[in-house]
């Protein structure tokens, strides 16, 4: 038989006690290291973050950080956003803090490069003189009727010094996104982005213009350039280039312009090939019937004048397939104009709102209306090896004619719906060229420098309409304080300008794509929502003709409503009229609950998602946590 000791209590006392001290010590311990490891993780991994959003919302592009890593100055962002004027706007609110969440991922990326700091604009005061100074534009709506600034002002600080260093010198240039639109969210990264690689460059980006219509004006004949091309020279160094001259494309050009070409030599040819298989950026507008072309008619034969534009050489070694003789008519998006006193729907003059245009590119997103003039439109050829991404697109209700038609029609454009017939399909009217292109010149190969192919990836736009750069497509003269300024009534201007931005960029700028919207919607709510619509909406439709019904029947027995002959009315009678009031009243009470029914299973999801938030898990980590510590006390009584 085993024999046991006890040990008196005067022994295992001061045990007790001991292991009590170790562990009280033990745990004062490990809180010490944990608050440190806490405060050093905190100043040492400020740049280390866990992206876990389905798109990787909160993770940079390679784009964007090639942009950072270049930037060889200080630079100082400003985000101003309107905290009290937002208080009702949970939308925005939710916006902001995703967008303050990415300018301080780049902030961390800069290391100093890059000081980020958040303001306030509250009314009256210097911040939002500030705001304004900027170039942010306030939206209306705020709380209060309180204006609402969210916008980004961003400077280039002194160099020679961290942005650290230079916090209270001014900034030497400034730029500002005006508004953070939440339906710009998808491009939210590339438009801060195209903000630090603008702010990073020195001078204006240099552009080339070659063009056959007189879009830089006549200063003899005192013809001020057209609008479009007045707001281009205002962002970039414009360079008209004479096409008789040209040899070569400049390497210091950005975007070229290629605006109606005729007749153009076989060296200029070449020299826009070669500008294009070295990266060079090209934006091609051609027309079938280019309107401010003054190409006069042919007296000897009456032929009406040619006034078409065309790549053929091009365009076959690039694999676009593209008709210079016809004209997309498209009655569904006719611009009504007016002729001989009367206004008409021009089917060959087009409008064409947000659903033609790519809301899926930068240069189109935000657009919402395009005016076009007697457009062709581009297709792929079957050997293309190219991609095209369609800008602008005719509706399904169109179909190509041969433009003298179009011309013939030219008095009497209701002429062009007799024997309309759709061919159910989108014209492209401007699309991106994307891929590798071969050299239109192969015959050339031995001259020096010849380059035969593009890398991939290269890019080319294609504009099929030349007239929507004309001033009357889409602004108009306005006298304001005795001064005439131009008003726009369309994005014509907008849409070249955002093209051109765009491409003048570095090709870190150009490779940062739209991403999905940070905005997530309720499926599972919604999907309820679609499930009491169609159980309950045919009841409330019962309920809404029999109420309607009620109502007239009601009318129909009170011919003398509110006047003298009400108290003809017979005691059978009003007996009716009772009896319809009191059933009016009950279908309005039954309406009230099928509304009400509408929402009971969302309202049921809700308070089930509360009561897992704030009571289960709170309930289950808890019960965790006792358990836990019951069986720490139970084994610790054990060893004892």
């Amino acid at each position: 038989m085993a024999l046991r000791l006890r040990l008196p209590d005067v022994f295992t006392k001061p045990l007790r006690l001991g292991r009590r001290v170790a562990l009280y010590g033990a745990l004062a311990l490990v809180a010490l290291v944990f608050v440190s490891l806490i405060v050093s993780s905190g100043h040492w991994l400020r740049a280390r973050r866990v992206d876990l959003t389905a798109d990787q919302l909160y993770t940079l592009s390679p784009g964007t950080l090639q942009i950072v890593d270049q930037l060889q100055r200080p630079l100082r962002l400003t985000l101003y956003f309107s905290e009290h004027a937002t208080r009702d706007l949970p939308k925005l609110r939710s916006y902001e803090q995703r967008v303050r969440d990415m300018l301080q991922e780049i902030a961390a990326r800069s290391h100093g490069r890059v000081q980020l700091q958040v303001v306030d604009p509250v009314p009256y005061s210097d911040d939002e003189a500030s705001a304004e100074g900027a170039g942010l534009t306030p939206a209306s709506g705020g709380s209060n009727g309180e204006r609402v600034f969210f916008g980004l002002a961003g400077g280039v600080l002194p160099g020679g010094a961290d942005a650290e260093a230079a916090e209270g010198a001014a900034p030497e240039r400034t730029l500002a996104i005006p508004f953070f639109d939440p339906a710009r969210d998808p491009f939210l990264e590339y438009d801060i982005a195209k903000l630090l690689y603008e702010l990073n460059q020195t001078s204006k980006p240099h552009i080339g213009v070659i063009s056959t219509l007189p879009v830089e004006g006549n200063p003899v004949l005192g013809q001020q350039p057209w609008v479009v091309m007045q707001q281009l020279a205002q962002l970039f160094d414009v360079k008209a280039i004479d096409p008789g001259q040209l040899k070569q494309v400049g390497a210091d050009i950005r975007v070229l312009l290629l605006i109606h070409p005729k007749r153009l030599s076989a060296d200029a040819l070449y020299a826009i090939d070669q500008y294009v298989l070295r990266g060079g950026r090209l934006v091609v507008f051609v027309d079938p019937d280019a309107e401010l072309d003054d190409t006069p008619a042919d007296p000897a034969t009456g032929a009406l004048p040619d006034r078409s534009s065309d790549l053929p050489r091009l365009f076959a070694a690039w694999g676009v397939r593209y008709d210079a003789h016809q004209v997309v008519l498209d009655r569904s998006h006719a611009l009504t104009i007016e002729l001989g006193g009367n206004n008409i729907g021009h089917p060959a003059m087009l409008w064409l709102d947000n659903q033609s245009l790519n809301h899926d590119d930068v240069a189109t997103a935000s657009l919402q209306r395009i005016d076009l003039s007697t457009a062709g439109h581009f297709d792929l050829a079957a050997n293309a090896s190219a991609r095209l991404i369609p800008l602008l697109q005719s509706g399904p209700d169109a179909e190509a004619v041969p433009v003298q038609r179009v011309l013939q029609a030219s008095d009497n454009p209701s002429l062009l719906l007799q024997d309309y017939q759709p061919s159910n399909t989108r014209y492209v009217f401007a699309a991106r060229l994307r891929g590798s292109f071969s050299s239109a010149f192969p015959e050339r190969a031995k001259q020096p420098g010849h380059l035969a192919q593009s890398a991939p990836g290269d890019e080319v736009v294609l504009v099929a309409d030349t007239d929507l750069l004309s001033d009357r497509l889409w602004v108009e003269p306005q006298t304001i304080l005795g001064q005439i300024m131009m008003r726009p009534f369309a994005n014509n201007g907008d849409f070249v300008g955002n093209l051109v931005d765009n491409l003048s960029g570095s090709s870190a700028l150009l490779s940062i794509r739209g991403r999905s919207t940070s905005q997530r919607p309720f499926t599972r709510v919604e999907a309820l929502r679609n499930v009491a619509d169609q159980k309950f909406l045919q009841k409330e439709q019962e309920l809404e003709r029999e109420l309607a019904e009620t109502r007239q029947r009601l009318e129909e027995l009170q011919p003398g409503k509110g006047g003298s002959h009400a108290g003809s009315i017979g005691t059978e009678q009003r007996h009716e009229i009772e009896q319809f009031r009191q059933r009016q009243l009950a279908i309005n009470k039954e309406l009230r609950d099928v509304q009400h029914q509408l929402n009971a299973e969302i309202d049921a999801l809700g308070l089930r998602l509360k009561m897992i938030n704030i009571v289960l898990v709170p309930a289950l980590v808890a019960l965790l946590g006792l358990l836990y510590g019951w069986r720490r006390i139970r084994r610790t009584r054990r060893r004892l």
